[in-house]
């Protein structure tokens, strides 16, 4: 299984509202979650399942990678800040996908790449993607294949 974690993008540091579920992606924030996407494409990324934090910034994160990579999200509330790596893999065991996209939060995604490959402590920056292959659907320690900063892979989409 290969799992594509995407930290949501840049988003404002407070919601009209006050609350932090409602943080939306700033503009800057969508621009360049539109030029990832469009790195991603030109990487070849593909996936059968794309799943999101229901937090606003994350679900729009995952509504500009979806059409790109042809993936409709799933708002998957087991994936709101303070997911354990545990949870993670209850919940992609239940849709047995072979290549996933999760799209959530820091320091969540984080510490589940870690717990997965068994490795040291990484930090995905906002729009950042790592890529973790887990050598079959059971396995809870793979290799970390990619870790790009968001940077990368907004100059990926250049060529």
């Amino acid at each position: 299984m290969r799992i594509y974690f995407l930290r949501h993008g840049i988003a404002f540091d407070r919601a009209p509202n006050g609350t932090d579920s409602a943080r939306a992606l700033t503009p800057e924030g969508i621009a360049y979650m539109e030029q990832e996407a469009a790195g991603l494409q030109h990487l070849g990324v593909t996936i059968d399942l794309l799943l999101t934090s229901p937090l606003v910034r994350a679900r729009q994160t995952a509504e500009i990678v979806g059409p790109v990579l042809g993936r409709e999200p799933q708002i998957e509330v087991a994936l709101s800040p303070g997911m354990s790596p545990a949870a993670l893999l209850a919940i992609l065991d239940q849709y047995r996908a072979q290549q996933v996209m999760v799209v959530g939060h820091e320091p969540d995604l984080s510490e589940a790449i870690s717990a997965f490959t068994a490795g040291g402590r990484i930090t995905l920056k906002k729009g950042g993607l790592g890529l973790v292959e887990l050598p079959n659907g059971t396995a809870t320690t793979g290799v970390l294949q990619w870790l790009l900063p968001p940077k990368i892979l907004r100059s990926i989409r250049k060529g």
